[in-house]
């Protein structure tokens, strides 16, 4: 997610070397066609979902049969003609929960009890678990952070304990029932599996983190429990049936003093956070509690279909400032995570589980996730990588060095990774690995940073200074997804040949686009790829072209690449999945609304959108479907 630059982590000063040459062209697979007919939209009177109709018909080859949508700046949600989108799941909507329905207030009045039985904020990371193959199933979802501007009837105007625990009680995760109707999709309520998630919510601490003297607290002297997830951003989810959801900028909860050690800085911290919530919550508080931000940065698996299961953060998968954990398997049937780290400067990493995936669901594997090879990513000139073990004992990582135990090293994944020459990377976030070819799809947003003063300079993986647009790398492993060794190139460099600033850091041809974040490769192997442009960019400098945040899907054995969706104004586009028979498409709007600077505090009239209601603007899940019944894209 792409946060304002106050906000944005930077905290990589690692020595690590530096490749220092510009990516080899034949290392880089700039999308070739999908060029769309440049066509105003014809928007439904009274509702904000739209289509754009084509100017003339087009005749395309390969998977994509959809005409383009135009770039747009309008407050709504546009997708091709022959396609209607729906909204489903808004901010404040009942979660389903029998006997607990609170009705959402548009004055934003709504208690935190109440809101801790609804929707959550800014939608993100999204799954659909069938329960009656593609008519009906459980929607895991996250709410990554809050805008307490929107979120509170005066803002931040004043500041106290229950419009903290409002804010918590916003973050999290939700689990819906959801399933196709008469009158299209609908929200089950009540639904037995209804539940919420929140920053409060008990949890388990598993793996070689869990009673680490460094995850000990006053409340917890054992660090093997926790209060809550928070800053959900991506997530993943497993071949037995849970959901993986993962917390990204978590730092920007704790307020650390004046002076915080080299651990916490090596981490982002800071003296004071934007949320405040350790003026009424004193765990966010480093100065009286200096481990309670240990316990955040971790992968959470969550069992969808047991409403009283216990989270557990799974240590073994490392810390970063997780965007997600997209997992398959290897040949001999173990688990691999991919998972990326969504700040400037920071690593790709992987894990690979010791035990092989058993029958039998989430019961037979439930401590599949604790035990296993933790590597980071090193990107090599030439289109070759190797994944580097983080172990303690291993290499640099000796007990000297401050590793002497494996709970050393995920808690301290950073610091291990700048120790073994990991590749830094321009705000790795989403990937996504085609279920038909294994080849995996990486996201780096952007980083402006690139080759500034005392920053990091160009390398073979990262070959463009002053990145604005980003781009998405690609690897593929050595024979199985457990190797050691990969090869990758760039599926594409983002930028609009169109303007000149974007022509010094490289083209695109075919629809164009910038900051890409959320990607998903469905089962034909399309990849539907999400940007994030950030508020205080979109429209203006080197973005004056490419309008609001877009979905594209993209055809990796044509080349073509075409705009499916556009947002409304002040969105991110994030989280998307179908039903397994393709014809349903779920997608996630968050955060519209967002003002240039990416938060509306102090005042609520600052947001630049009415959507979806006309009124404050509302996070939420949209529906997609094919008027004729058919497979979204074609």
């Amino acid at each position: 997610m792409a946060k304002d630059f106050s906000l944005m982590e930077d905290s990589n000063r690692s020595s690590n070397p530096s490749i220092h040459s510009l990516s080899d062209p034949a290392r880089r697979r700039v999308l070739q066609g999908g060029l769309a007919a440049a066509v105003s939209g014809l928007f439904a009177p009274l509702a904000s979902l739209a289509q754009t109709a084509p100017a003339a018909p087009m005749r395309y080859s390969g998977k994509l049969g959809f005409v383009g949508v135009s770039v747009a700046t309008t407050d709504t949600v546009n997708v091709p003609m022959g396609y209607t989108a729906e909204v489903l799941y808004r901010w404040g909507d009942a979660v389903g929960i029998a006997g607990n329905l609170p009705t959402y207030k548009p004055d934003a009045s709504n208690t935190a009890a109440e809101q801790a039985a609804q929707a959550g904020m800014h939608h993100d990371g999204i799954h659909f678990f069938p329960l009656d193959g593609s008519k009906r199933g459980l929607l895991a979802m996250n709410h990554e952070y809050v805008d307490d501007g929107l979120l509170h009837t005066d803002g931040m105007r004043t500041w106290s304990a229950e419009k903290v625990a409002k804010s918590q009680a916003a973050h999290g995760v939700s689990v819906i029932e959801v399933a196709q109707t008469a009158q299209g999709w609908q929200v089950v309520r009540p639904s037995r599996y209804a539940r919420r998630i929140t920053a409060t919510t008990p949890m388990r601490i598993a793996g070689p983190a869990a009673g680490h003297a460094m995850m000990r607290t006053a409340a917890d002297p054992e660090g093997t429990r926790v209060l809550g997830t928070m800053n959900n951003c991506a997530h993943g989810f497993t071949p037995w049936g849970t959901y993986l959801t993962c917390e990204e900028n978590f730092i920007n909860y704790f307020a650390t003093g004046d002076n915080p050690d080299a651990h916490a800085r090596r981490w982002g911290a800071r003296k004071e956070t934007p949320y405040r919530w350790a003026e009424f919550d004193e765990r966010f508080d480093m100065t009286r509690h200096p481990n309670e931000f240990n316990r955040f940065g971790w992968v959470v698996e969550i069992d969808p279909m047991d409403p009283t299961s216990t989270p557990i953060k799974r240590t073994a998968l490392g810390r970063a400032a997780h965007e997600g954990a997209t997992v398959t398997t290897s040949k001999d049937g173990r688990a691999v995570v991919y998972m990326g780290e969504d700040a400037r400067f920071e690593y790709i990493y992987k894990f690979v589980s010791r035990d092989r995936i058993r029958p039998g669901g989430a019961a037979a594997n439930r401590d599949l996730l604790d035990h296993g090879t933790l590597y980071v990513a090193r990107f090599d000139a030439g289109g070759r990588g190797e994944w580097i073990e983080l172990a303690a004992g291993r290499g640099p990582l000796t007990a000297a060095a401050g590793f002497a135990t494996q709970g050393d090293v995920v808690i301290k994944a950073r610091q291990a990774s700048d120790l073994v020459g990991a590749t830094k990377m321009d705000r790795p976030e989403w990937i996504a690995v085609d279920p038909n070819t294994a080849e995996v799809y990486c996201t780096l947003t952007n980083n402006s940073e690139r080759g500034r003063e005392n920053r990091p300079g160009v390398d073979a993986a990262n070959p463009r200074a002053d990145n604005t647009f980003g781009a998405i790398i690609r690897w593929k492993e050595d024979g199985d997804t457990a190797a050691t060794r990969f090869a990758w190139d760039h599926f594409v460099l983002a930028g609009d040949p169109a303007n000149t600033a974007a022509n010094k850091q490289g083209t695109i041809r075919g629809d164009v686009f910038g900051s890409p974040d959320g990607i998903w490769v469905d089962s034909r192997s399309i990849v539907w790829i999400q940007t994030d442009v950030s508020t205080s960019t979109l429209n203006r400098g080197d973005y004056a072209r490419i309008g609001n945040n877009m979905m594209l899907a993209a055809d990796p054995s044509t080349g073509e690449i075409r705009r499916f969706l556009t947002g409304p104004n002040g969105c991110e586009i994030t989280g998307v999945i179908t039903t397994p028979d393709l014809r349903t498409m779920f997608v996630n709007i968050q955060h519209p609304g967002e003002p240039g600077s990416e938060r509306s505090d102090p005042d609520r009239p600052t947001a630049v959108s009415t959507w979806p209601d006309g009124a404050r603007p509302r996070s939420a899940t949209i529906v997609i479907r094919k008027n004729d019944g058919g497979i979204i894209g074609t």
